[in-house]
């Protein structure tokens, strides 16, 4: 018989049922127990974006060595259906999916932390006014996303239904590039890099910087999010996740540009793609490392998603949880 474990046991007396009994018995039982005691690995999901530029690194660097899997995702929707059904404990995610997935889960995700600020907006060919986008084409990389939920947002505050002033079309970033630069797409609404991939490859302008559209000039691009399950059950390996977080994070503050090199290092590695320096160092002239999930910003995402009819109206109140984050954060032990 093979445990759980991978260890074999051999039944001596096979032809004394009482005795087998017994010893599967104490077999299942200490099973159980090491089930119970040992923990796999905390399965952390991410994206080859630069805008999950601490998870890049750590995931490259082995910050948190075997403790932690990484488990790449290329779209929101996918990494939340992940925690949904446990096969991730937490994910770095931007604002849309974090909350719709929220909702969808009857509020059992919580945000931990934020990542990045910034580095959003929308670049076009000529159209440099609302009206001019008017019967144009425009993208956003995902029904539903962040970004989709920006662009189409703007749009409607500036008198544009989308769908019939404008055709807003869903495509993957790497599409949206090439379709720009045949010239079969007006504009899009992206993240860093493409953003500046957009300006510098598709000779593109940026149209509306997302920032100029929020106070301060602030708005979250990643969070970290995990599940309630992960929170109660795993919370001193999502300390361990939360403090590497931190450490990464204070250094990008402290030498961005080299902390910039090594995320271009780290996409490199994982993707086989390079990052041009110029396009790298264009987009981290617009990203912000964050830590604090500010529940002003959260509040405002979810409402221009509601006004999209996305989401229903929420308040979301209960959706960040600091408690772990602001432990991290105290001086070492």
């Amino acid at each position: 018989m093979r445990s759980p474990g991978g260890r074999t046991a051999r039944i001596v007396h096979a032809g004394a049922p009482l005795l087998l009994g017994l010893l599967l018995l104490a077999c299942l039982a200490g099973c159980r127990k090491r089930d119970a005691s040992e923990h796999a690995a905390l399965r952390v999901g991410y994206f080859h974006n630069l805008t999950h530029a601490q998870a890049l690194v750590a995931s490259v660097e082995g910050q948190l060595g075997a403790s932690v899997e990484w488990v790449p995702f290329g779209a929101g929707p996918a990494a939340i259906e992940a925690l949904l059904s446990g096969s991730v404990d937490a994910a770095f995610l931007g604002t849309g999916p974090a909350i719709n997935g929220w909702l969808k889960a009857d509020r059992e995700l919580v945000v931990l932390a934020a990542a990045v600020n910034g580095g959003a907006g929308l670049v076009t060919h000529g159209a440099r006014t609302p009206e001019a986008l008017r019967g144009k084409v425009l993208a956003a990389p995902q029904l539903g996303n962040t970004q989709d939920v920006s662009l189409r947002y703007w749009l409607l505050n500036h008198g544009l239904v989308p769908g019939k002033d404008v055709t807003v079309v869903p495509l993957s970033n790497a599409d949206i590039l090439g379709l720009f630069e045949r010239g079969e797409l007006e504009g899009a609404w992206v993240p860093e890099p493409w953003t500046s991939r957009l300006e510098l490859e598709g000779k593109g302008t940026m149209a509306v910087d997302e920032a100029t559209l929020w106070p301060g000039g602030r708005f979250h691009t990643t969070l970290l999010v995990a599940t309630k399950r992960a929170r109660r059950e795993r919370p001193q390996e999502l300390l361990t996740l939360l403090e590497a977080h931190v450490r990464l994070t204070g250094e990008w503050r402290a030498q961005p540009q080299v902390f910039a090199r090594r995320v271009q290092a780290a996409f490199l590695q994982q993707t086989g793609l390079p990052v041009r320096t110029e396009v790298l160092e264009r987009a981290f002239g617009r990203l912000e490392p964050a830590l604090i999930p500010e529940r002003a910003l959260l509040q405002t995402a979810a409402d221009h998603a509601a006004a999209l009819h996305y989401i229903p109206q929420a308040d979301v109140s209960g959706l960040v949880d600091r408690t772990l984050l602001d432990e991290a954060m105290r001086e070492p032990r």
